[in-house]
């Protein structure tokens, strides 16, 4: 495995991190399934493995980053030697004493080699340093590997929105509690 550098985002990083590619291909989905009876709704997911791999499309602009990045409360630059391979970016929310990933990227060269998981490692260790009780991720439900690397890190599914992002998909809600 390679040394992998956190550090925090320099202006001078974004035009590389922007230039990543921010789609992932999955072989499964969580799958949403909705039933309405009579004053009552049930939402359940259950993973469904696909008849081939799909290529995921990132819900956000990327370029949009150019200019949101200063809104963001932190954000976190992985970098393999001297060159950025991965991102976090970070959102806020005092009134809950919450921080949730807003973004969370690899670049495909880098992938499965444990920079994801610094990357958050990282992010959850700044929330603590700031005495944040909670850290929430979202996910698109056919990003599997954000799933289950939440699931690794201990985070519980917490709730959904159908039609989140602009390309329509299902936003998942996974979150945990900070020591």
């Amino acid at each position: 495995m390679p040394e992998i550098q956190i550090r925090p985002t320099i202006a001078n990083d974004l035009s590389r991190l922007m230039g990543f590619d921010h789609t992932i291909t999955s072989d499964s989905v969580w799958q949403l399934e909705l039933r309405r009876d009579t004053g009552q709704v049930t939402a359940s997911f259950r993973e469904v493995r696909l008849p081939r791999s799909i290529s995921v499309a990132y819900p956000r602009n990327s370029f949009g980053l150019a200019d949101d990045w200063v809104k963001r409360s932190m954000m976190y630059t992985a970098c393999i030697g001297a060159d950025p391979v991965g991102y976090v970016s970070l959102l806020e929310r005092g009134l809950d004493s919450m921080v949730w990933v807003t973004d969370l990227v690899v670049d495909v060269a880098s992938r499965r080699q444990g920079v994801g998981s610094a990357l958050l490692a990282s992010a959850q260790d700044w929330a603590s340093g700031r005495s944040y009780r909670r850290f929430g991720m979202e996910m698109q439900s056919k990003n599997l590997p954000a799933i289950r690397l939440a699931q690794k890190f201990g985070y519980e599914f917490c709730g959904y929105n159908d039609h989140y992002y602009l390309t329509q998909d299902v936003a998942l809600f996974f979150a945990k509690a900070l020591k």
